[in-house]
């Protein structure tokens, strides 16, 4: 059965047009009201029980293992950002003078800039691989990344789709090519987890980093992040106390521990135990078990196609269908269009989207229907009319 519209889900605006998840989601309503629940738990810290710092962590990193496959809940890390998780990534993946590190054209600043220095820390080439100007550009870019990557390429760092326009990438063809080559495959599914459907077990990427504010439909501030078994024994960022093992007994925190939890908890941002925004994802990831990505991503797909198929006679494009995500949109702009008249047209009519370079991008959720997507529609025939 089709998912309908959730947008009682939500709080927002009767009056806006929110097109814009890809940039920060609104927060549903239960997820809102975890939030206060937390805040007011603070009230009263009596009612905070030693037990709760842990159990909390443990429900976020089952829901989010069991979003993405991951049948071992340690497994999953929570983080503050993706750079974060990124930062841990390269931290404990070992690179040597003269090999070399694959990032994308335009790839989120998060997701380079700790790129960049790994490799100028050690000696390092830092190959960065844009599509050409062909079109459709998602085939020839997945097949300029395949041939980038050789003997010597220490790790592969991609998103699921493109964070700009929603470009799909063959993260089964670079993970199978990776693994040939010995390469860590590092995935940021910031614009995609929650929304797109992603099966560790059939990528398996070394880590998948997420952050929790976009996709997941949870708060700013935390995510999560999945490290595989060859992180085991790494170190991470902070050596916290409740990283270890036996922090549970709160009696013996002064006898210190050596040994960290098992699987990736070691890679646990400080004061993990957040008692707000823990329950806010929890709440978040339980929707999002409901809806289920499959759902979420078919149910954008249909807003997506419909607003291709009709600002196509206004000379707006985008990729092929077989190339694109449903859920996160990037159009072309035709020639001649007055931008700035466009972003008026867009604000009288409140239709909040992204304005990415020569493009719009456009990504909606659960919360819009065809109604979002005919007002836009309306107002790129109005601006097209005016240049």
């Amino acid at each position: 059965m089709a998912l309908p519209c959730q947008r009682d889900a939500f709080l927002l605006s009767e009056e806006i047009h929110y097109l814009n998840c890809a940039y920060m989601s609104p927060l549903p309503a239960e997820v809102e009201e975890a939030g206060i629940q937390g805040i007011l738990r603070k009230r009263q810290p009596t009612d905070i029980r030693a037990s709760d710092f842990f159990s909390e962590q443990h429900e976020i990193r089952r829901r989010f293992a069991k979003l993405i496959g991951v049948s071992e809940p340690n497994r999953i890390a929570i983080i503050p950002s993706a750079s974060y998780g990124a930062a841990v990534a390269a931290q404990n993946l070992p690179v040597k003078r003269g090999q070399n590190i694959v990032i994308l054209h335009e790839q989120f600043p998060g997701n380079v800039y700790t790129w960049r220095k790994k490799a100028s820390d050690v000696g390092a080439e830092l190959r960065t691989v844009a599509p050409s100007s062909t079109s459709p550009k998602s085939s020839d870019w997945n097949e300029r990344i395949l041939d980038r990557m050789d003997k010597d390429t220490a790790i592969i760092s991609v998103p699921h789709v493109h964070w700009t326009d929603g470009t799909l990438f063959d993260l089964k063809a670079i993970s199978q090519r990776a693994r040939e080559l010995g390469t860590a495959l590092v995935v940021d599914g910031t614009q995609s987890i929650g929304a797109l459907p992603f099966d560790v077990a059939e990528i398996r990427p070394d880590v998948l980093i997420v952050a929790g504010y976009k996709w997941l439909l949870g708060p700013y501030s935390i995510g999560v992040a999945y490290f595989n078994s060859r992180f085991d024994e790494g170190v991470p960022l902070e050596e916290t106390w409740i990283g270890r093992q036996g922090s549970q007994n709160f009696a013996g925190l002064v006898d210190y521990q050596e040994l960290y939890h098992p699987g990736a908890i070691r890679y646990d941002v400080g004061e993990s135990s957040n008692f707000i925004l823990l329950p806010m994802l929890t709440a978040a990831l339980s929707l999002l078990q409901e809806w289920t990505p499959h759902a979420i991503q078919a149910y954008c797909s249909q807003l997506t196609d419909k607003l291709v198929r009709e600002v196509a006679e206004f000379g707006f494009s985008a990729e092929e269908r077989s190339h694109r995500s449903g859920h996160l949109l990037g159009l072309t702009l035709p020639n001649n269009l007055c931008l700035e008249s466009l972003k008026q047209e867009l604000e009288r009519r409140k239709i909040f989207l992204s304005v990415r370079g020569k493009s719009l991008r456009i990504s909606p959720n659960v919360y819009n229907d065809r109604e979002d997507i005919d007002a836009l529609v309306e107002a790129l025939a109005v601006a097209i009319k005016g240049r």
